[in-house]
């Protein structure tokens, strides 16, 4: 299994986000983490999908994709032309002796401390997924109380990859 970074760009309609996760499950493919957003202009989304399967199954998925008509431009995003991030938001229980310790491996990591309680801290941490895993791997001794991660977003190096979507 290995995976794959899609990037679409879709027309920025009611329901667009539904029938291209309704494709997935209809064809059994796995969603790894998905992301949407609104473009610079209104009128289109940028959707990231990380997917993984064999090459078959991932050929298939940008064939079966490139094939909605809510989908304007499909295109991988290979990791050596493409910058990929994720933010992770973690709640830490704390003790007073240990407040310190977490606060300098977040430090480390360039990590934020967005929320402090006198029993908890909220960190918040913007990276590669490895990153996040190994900061995740430094609170093994801690109680992780939430987390939330939101996906890959990401975009290709450069100029010359830019799609422009006329009406």
């Amino acid at each position: 299994m290995q995976k794959k970074v899609f990037q679409l760009l879709v027309d920025n309609t009611s329901g667009v986000l539904s029938r291209i996760s309704g494709l997935f499950s209809r064809r059994g493919y796995n969603i790894e983490s998905i992301t949407a957003g609104v473009t610079a202009d209104p009128r289109f989304t940028r959707i990231t999908i990380v997917a993984s399967g064999d090459d078959i199954i991932l050929e298939q998925i940008e064939k079966q994709l490139d094939k909605l008509v809510d989908v304007r431009d499909i295109k991988e995003l290979c990791p050596e032309c493409s910058v990929y991030r994720e933010l992770a938001l973690i709640k830490v229980k704390v003790s007073a002796e240990q407040r310190q310790s977490i606060i300098a491996t977040a430090d480390i990591f360039r990590a934020k401390v967005i929320d402090f309680a006198t029993n908890s801290l909220i960190i918040e941490l913007t990276g590669t997924q490895d990153k996040i895993a190994a900061f995740l791997n430094l609170l093994d001794g801690y109680e992780i109380l939430e987390l939330a991660r939101t996906g890959i977003a990401g975009l290709s190096r450069g100029i010359d990859n830019v799609t422009f979507l006329e009406y």
